[in-house]
Order: structure tokens, then C-alpha cells, then sequence
């Protein structure tokens, strides 16, 4: 007779999965199972069968069990590439929907969010997506809502930013299975001095400076969102700086004293990293990548984006899919 008062955690893990995602949502749990003195908390490694995962770390996992034997669990999580897909994809999302429909709940950790998008198991769910996939994930998912947040719980899904929001995950749980005591506890057996929940924004790093983009001043703060919002659709710096209440001038030189970049270079530079997810995370063609980012012609791509990464696009996609099996396994993962 299994003990119903343990909760049992599945990851069902891909190729290219973030190795850091998985040890900082299973280490808290084994501390936790430590301070208490027994088990509350299980886990399984789950594979779409029984053959060995490789993580982006290039180390090796042996899946516990398959898809098809997950039974009982209470929590699955996704972790993945964001082009991972099952090997036989009708019959694999075909058991995710009925574990959904008997009642698991189920999450996806950094780039989990697309097998799970991918299965249909986040239509009409908000969505999580770490801001580095955020535009290659809107690109082939339109008609999912996005959000910023590091975590995002949904009713019965949860979608998780990356590795360190993985951790804050399992001391939530930890607190709402077992008590606030054990997780504070274990936070302080990791120095993890903050525990973060709903509503928590992502912190973006702004290129050759030591600030996030929480950390600037409004208007530049504000100035930033714009930018990164106007992707599609282009819009001026002298708009910009109109709307934060800037002469041109003045946002110029506050801009790059917070930033350590000119306007036009950072907004060409926030262009250029949603065209590279594009290019890496997606098959589409490079004349749609240039609209998505805001060209008319795949030229002045091309030009930017060969001056900002020392490659062109199709020589950076060429790059990647040398380190792809079948044109599907890891890049870099977080």
C-alpha cells in the first residue's frame, strides 16, 4: 500500500534539458525529506521511453520510468530544449492529455513551456516564457497569452522562467504541502534569501551594463519596455523619447549613461536577439524573420544582424543544426 501523505513528482525529461532546471527542483525536496526525517516528498525521472536523456550538460540520465508507465503522480514538470519534440508525437501528447484529464498537474520548466504548447496543453492557459525564447515561442504560439513573470500558475498548470525559479517552485510547494517552517529551513540550507511567488517580474539583463532593466530610472525604465514592445512594428527614438518626457537629446545621453548604449544600438540590439531565437528555435524563413522584427527586406537583417553576432543568419542557423540530431536537439538551454 503506497503512503498517500507523500507527494510523488515526475520530470519527464528531453533531450537538451537544462541539467541546473532538474538539481534545483530536486535538491530542495531531499532537504526537505532530510529536515522532516522521513519522506514527504518522491520523485521519478520520466522519458518519452526508457532511453538514456542527454542534458544540455552533455551528462547522461537514466529515465526511472516512460511515459506510458507514469501512474500516480501527483506533479509532472517538462523540462526541455525549445525544440523538443517526442519521437512519436501523436501517441506521446496523447498520454500527456490523459494524465492531464485524470487529474495531474503539470508544469514546464524554461523551455518545457513548448513540448507542453505543442501537446495543446497550454491553450487557453497564460504562460510563462523566459525572456531569452519569449519571441520564438510567441512566433509559433500567437494565440498563447505570455507573461513576464518568473512564475505563472494557471489552475492546473504552472510555467516556470528558468533553473533558480525552479528552486523557488519546490519551496512553494514545500510550504503548501508540508509547512513555512521547513521551507524557510531549506532555503537557509541553500542561502537563498528570498522566496519568490506570483507576480515577480523577470529580470533582463541591458547589454554592457551591470543594471537589470528594473533597476534604471522611469523614464529609461519605461524607454526599455517601449523599445522591447515595438518589436514588429518599429518605432522612433524621438517617439520614445516623447512619451517618457524627454527632449531627444536628454534621452540620448541618459540612455546610454544607464545602458552603456545608444537608443537606436540597444533597440537594434533587442531586434537582433528576437531574430536570433528566430533563427535558432524556428524553421521559418529569413524574409519572415525580418518582418517579425520590423524590416520590409531580409537585407538590412542580414547587415545588422552579421555586424551584431560576426555571423549571418543562415550561417549562425547552419552552426546550430550541426550540433542537432535530426535537426532537433539542444541549443543552449537555461
Amino acid at each position: 500500500m503506497t503512503d498517500s501523505s507523500v507527494k510523488k513528482l515526475g520530470f519527464l525529461i528531453f533531450d537538451g534539458f537544462p541539467m541546473a532546471c532538474l538539481t534545483s527542483m530536486i535538491e530542495p525536496l531531499r532537504a526537505a525529506n532530510e529536515i522532516v526525517g522521513k519522506d514527504v516528498f518522491s520523485w521519478q525521472l520520466v522519458g518519452e521511453t526508457h532511453s538514456r536523456v542527454t542534458s544540455s550538460a552533455a551528462v547522461g540520465f537514466d529515465p526511472d520510468i516512460d511515459l506510458d508507465g507514469v501512474d500516480g503522480l501527483d506533479y509532472l514538470y517538462v523540462l526541455s530544449a525549445p525544440q523538443s519534440e517526442f519521437k512519436d508525437a501523436k501517441h506521446s501528447n496523447g498520454v500527456l492529455r490523459r494524465l492531464v484529464q485524470h487529474g495531474m498537474y503539470i508544469g514546464g520548466i524554461s523551455g518545457g513551456v513548448f513540448p507542453l504548447a505543442r501537446a495543446g496543453l497550454l491553450d487557453g492557459f497564460t504562460t510563462s516564457v523566459h525572456w531569452c525564447y519569449r519571441a520564438a515561442f510567441e512566433a509559433e504560439f500567437p494565440q498563447l497569452e505570455t507573461v513576464d513573470d518568473v512564475i505563472y500558475s494557471d489552475r492546473s498548470r504552472t510555467t516556470v522562467s528558468g533553473a533558480a525559479a525552479g528552486f523557488d517552485v519546490m519551496l512553494n510547494l514545500i510550504k503548501q504541502e508540508h509547512d513555512s517552517e521547513v521551507m524557510t529551513e531549506v532555503a537557509c540550507w541553500f542561502q537563498h534569501p528570498l522566496v519568490r511567488g506570483a507576480g515577480v517580474q523577470q529580470r533582463i539583463p541591458t547589454a554592457n551594463s551591470s543594471s537589470t532593466d528594473d533597476m534604471l530610472p522611469p523614464a529609461i525604465q519605461k524607454a526599455v519596455q517601449l523599445f522591447s514592445e515595438s518589436l514588429d512594428e518599429p518605432i522612433s527614438v524621438t517617439e520614445v523619447a516623447d512619451i517618457v518626457g524627454l527632449s531627444p537629446r536628454q534621452m540620448e545621453r541618459k540612455f546610454k549613461q544607464e545602458t552603456g548604449q545608444s537608443p537606436i544600438h540597444f533597440y537594434r540590439s533587442k531586434r537582433m536577439n528576437a531574430a536570433r531565437q528566430l533563427v535558432q528555435y524556428s524553421g521559418v524563413s529569413m524574409a519572415q524573420i525580418a518582418l517579425a522584427v520590423g524590416y520590409s527586406t531580409s537585407a538590412l537583417l542580414v547587415k545588422y544582424y552579421t555586424e551584431e553576432f560576426g555571423v549571418t543568419p543562415q550561417e549562425d542557423r547552419e552552426k546550430v543544426n550541426m550540433f542537432r540530431v535530426k535537426k532537433n536537439a539542444p541549443v543552449p538551454s537555461v
